[in-house]
């Protein structure tokens, strides 16, 4: 039966060959959907690993959460270094990492952060950053870049680079003036972060300080020597009548000491003389200040976060990566900068606020679904018709195969047989093109989107859409199989004029 219908379909190579295309083109379209799917949802998912919340001024949550993850769009308004402080002092906070934004390089995008970003940052289900070569930023004018930069651009460690501000492609003004030295290059991660370049929240802050404005009167320059020699000369006089005075009060006290001594010698064994007094209050206060400081000092080491710590305060920053002693504080610590009267702030939770993405996302990915739905009916379609148009020829082919003791269903499971052959056919070659294809645009998705797809086996959900596939067209089949199977031997051997 195998052999019989292998050469039957070889025999109509042609149009087999049309129907196991339309089969291969729709479980390629409908994997391939499946798949993008998925790892665009694990890539946005591995991006955001390990961060409990994400705080910022009151904002939408997506917005917030694709511009400092993906470093896509602005947070809007920033928040002050105060707030950052009380963050971070709160009990529930075991770590936070202030982030900054608005520059980009080459159109890639420059956050201004500190060294605990490095440490504290996780990718891909936990994973820590890993340099590929150098080290995180030492000073101001240092930088460390991600792989996908380091590769475009070819930087290595102590290349000069210059950023511009804007996002984008877009920059507004290029800071030429003052450029930083890459330090480090991180490896490579699959995530947003292969696509940006880190520099330091003192080196960020000092690209948007406005330069002193210098003394526009020209006759201050003019009129200085002469100002200089009258203060001089002032304080020479000031110093001479100084000196005047003390000989006088010497002469007058040296005049009258007989007059005194009584006075003299009570004051050197009695009561101390006013001017004793002042030093010795003054001492006590110094010292009772020395004493508060040691306290203030040790409060703040014992308990709570040292702020002295934070070699540059900027006045604000955009926002801020928190990390959270027990994950079951965040919505109490949500709560209370909810009700923080000082500042409008908002604590995005990321796994949230990718609901939120994917709710807004969902009519693209149902379209998409059912375009690649209608092109697997499209499919089924062809090879019924495949089927049905050549059973005209072939009735004096099953007529004589009933002729020689082929029973109704044998003929039926025939057409059966032709069909699955088909769609087996089709399934392969259909996985085959999507794996190279997958191969051609990777490199490509990585490149525009940091997204990466990757080739291996096939997941559970793909490998029901191809089930679903296949038992479609094999439903599909039955229709031209019970036509053969209504035909009468007589019906196949009359000649028809």
């Amino acid at each position: 039966m195998f052999n019989l219908c292998y050469k039957s379909l070889l025999n109509r190579r042609f149009i087999a060959a049309l129907t196991v295309l339309s089969v291969a083109l729709s479980v390629a379209l409908i994997v391939g959907v499946e798949r993008l799917r998925t790892e665009a949802r694990a890539g946005f998912a591995n991006s955001a690993s390990g961060i409990d919340l994400i705080i910022a001024a009151r904002g939408n949550d997506v917005q917030i959460l694709m511009a400092t993850v993906f470093g896509v769009g602005t947070t809007g308004a920033g928040i002050s270094w105060d707030s950052y402080e009380m963050i971070e002092d709160l009990p529930q906070v075991s770590w936070t990492v202030p982030i900054m934004m608005g520059d980009n390089h080459r159109g890639y995008p420059v956050i201004g952060t500190s060294e605990q970003y490095f440490d504290h940052f996780r990718h891909s289900g936990g994973q820590q950053l890993i340099f590929a070569e150098g080290v995180p930023f030492m000073s101001p004018d240092g930088a460390v870049i991600g792989a996908k930069v380091a590769q475009a651009f070819g930087y290595t460690s102590g290349t000069e680079i210059v950023n511009a501000h804007g996002s984008g492609e877009v920059a507004f003004d290029v800071h030429d003036e003052a450029p930083f030295t890459v330090t480090g290059v991180l490896g490579h991660t699959g995530t947003a972060v292969d696509r940006m370049v880190f520099v330091s929240l003192e080196g960020f802050d000092a690209l948007h300080d406005e330069p002193a404005s210098e003394v526009a009167d020209p006759f201050v320059l003019i009129d200085a020597p002469e100002v200089a020699g009258e203060h001089e000369d002032h304080h020479t006089e000031h110093s001479h009548s100084e000196d005047h005075a003390d000989s006088e009060f010497t002469d007058g006290h040296v005049d009258h000491g007989d007059g005194h001594g009584q006075n003299d010698d009570y004051a050197e064994h009695g009561e101390p003389d006013e001017h004793d007094e002042g030093h010795q209050e003054h001492d006590d206060s110094h010292t009772h200040e020395s004493d508060h400081e040691s306290e203030v000092e040790a409060v703040t080491t014992s308990g709570g976060h040292d702020h002295g710590g934070h070699e540059h305060e900027p006045g604000t920053i955009n926002a801020i990566f928190v990390g959270l002693e027990e994950k079951t504080a965040v919505l109490s610590v949500q709560r209370q900068l909810a009700d923080h009267r000082d500042e409008a702030l908002t604590a995005v939770l990321p796994n949230v606020a990718l609901l939120q993405l994917w709710s807004i996302t969902s009519t693209a990915e149902t379209a998409l679904r059912l375009m690649a739905g209608a092109v697997a009916v499209a499919g089924m379609i062809g090879m019924v018709v495949m089927l049905s148009a050549s059973l005209d020829n072939r009735r004096r082919e099953f007529a004589i195969l009933r002729s020689v003791g082929a029973t109704p269903a044998g003929v039926f499971s025939l057409i059966l047989l032709e069909a699955v052959l088909l769609l087996l056919a089709g399934i392969v070659l259909g996985v085959i093109a999507l794996s190279v294809l997958t191969l051609l645009i990777d490199p490509i998705l990585a490149a525009n989107f940091g997204l990466r797809i990757g080739v291996g086996l096939p997941s559970f959900r793909e490998v029901l859409l191809i089930v679903i596939v296949f038992c479609s067209g094999l439903l599909a089949s039955i229709i031209p199989a019970l036509r053969v199977y209504r035909m009468t031997l007589s019906d196949g051997l009359s000649v028809r004029l």
